[in-house]
């Protein structure tokens, strides 16, 4: 049966291998399938962009699982159509279930357009997003070494959160040196 794409490839990802199948239904309708499986590094990625160039590849589809599509994505966005899919969606058939299946599968539900792509936002936004979240990840742990110091003191019966307003401002850091460096007098 025709569709969509004749010539397209369906890519199972996962963290340590990518398996790739390049489908391709010729004007008769015959069609072929060529399996590779391929590791995570760099050089194999540029490999498999290589292979789809070759036979004029024009769009690829991949689940997005984890963050294992990005490298893929990244590498295969300038040369072809990366089409990036919700995993639950693109979920295989009941029966054996191989990579290699996964990843023809894939490439079959890309042919014939049953494929819905997610929104992938530019490099710049990426990059703003990653950063964004970098910064929110460490002021959550800055947060949570404040509340074990509060807890600690708390636990030693050191009551200097009820004294200070900010533990961790002038004075209240000045309080914490003092009983590090081995001050006892209260009125110190």
């Amino acid at each position: 049966m025709p569709g969509e794409h004749p010539v397209c490839c369906g890519i199972d990802v996962h963290k340590d291998t990518r398996t790739a199948c390049l489908r391709r239904v010729d004007a008769n309708g015959h069609g072929s399938k060529e399996g590779r499986e391929l590791a995570t590094t760099s050089t194999s990625l540029f490999a498999l962009s290589d292979w789809l160039v070759e036979p004029h590849c024009p769009g690829v589809a991949l689940a997005s699982t984890g963050g294992y599509w990005k490298p893929v994505y990244h590498v295969l966005a300038g040369p072809v159509e990366v089409f990036i899919g919700n995993a639950h969606a693109m979920r295989s058939r009941p029966g054996n279930k191989t990579d290699k299946r996964d990843a023809a599968w894939i490439a079959a539900l890309l042919a014939h357009g049953l494929i819905r792509p997610s929104f992938v936002p530019p490099p710049d936004i990426c990059a703003l997003r990653n950063v964004t979240r970098t910064r929110v990840a460490l002021v959550q742990t800055r947060s949570q070494s404040k509340n074990r110091v509060h807890k600690l003191l708390e636990d030693t019966t050191l009551k200097l959160g009820s004294v200070v307003a900010d533990l961790f401002g002038g004075t209240g850091r000045r309080m914490l040196a003092a009983l590090v460096a081995g001050a006892r007098d209260p009125q110190v």
